[in-house]
């Protein structure tokens, strides 16, 4: 399955990539080997944390690595086509109790509930997908099913 980003997505994935990889990464390496020098480990707590730290960090850089290989980089005049949600799309939606959201979707890993953004592979942007104006989406979450009608789609701010 081909992996979207948007460009902006992209370039702040990438930076945090770079700061983990060449600054936190090493210093953290550094900070470990220094308490790991003052002899007994099991009563360090800082080569303990930095041991627990470098493991955090290389989880998420294995993560990213994941994320920024070869991914298809869109930016906003990639995007021609708003008769149905896609990737980039904004999408304003009313659910049963006339409440009103709007989300903006993007690719894995760059989703902000807080910006409006969601996952390309969250429940909610899987139910809208290829959905058009005065469509209804429903999506289900567990043991629960929600319907949201598409009053708009646009291109999202993406980048």
């Amino acid at each position: 399955m081909e992996k979207y980003l948007t460009r902006q997505g992209y370039i702040r994935l990438k930076a945090e990539f770079e700061e983990l990889s060449f600054k936190e990464r090493p210093k953290v390496v550094q900070g470990v080997s220094q308490a790991a020098a003052e002899g007994d480990r099991s009563e360090n707590a800082e080569y303990i944390y930095g041991k627990k730290r470098l493991r955090e960090i290389d989880k998420r850089l294995q993560y990213l690595s994941k994320l920024l290989k070869n991914p298809k980089v869109i930016d906003r005049s990639m995007i021609k086509n708003t008769d149905a949600v896609g990737f980039g799309c904004k999408v304003l939606v009313e659910d049963e109790n006339g409440v009103k959201k709007t989300w903006t979707i993007v690719g894995e890993g760059e989703s902000d509930i807080k910006k409006g953004t969601i996952s390309i592979s969250a429940p909610v942007a899987r139910a809208l997908l290829g959905k058009r104006v005065s469509d209804i989406a429903i999506v289900e979450l567990g043991d629960e099913e929600i319907e949201l009608y598409i009053l708009d789609i646009s291109i999202g701010d993406i980048d």
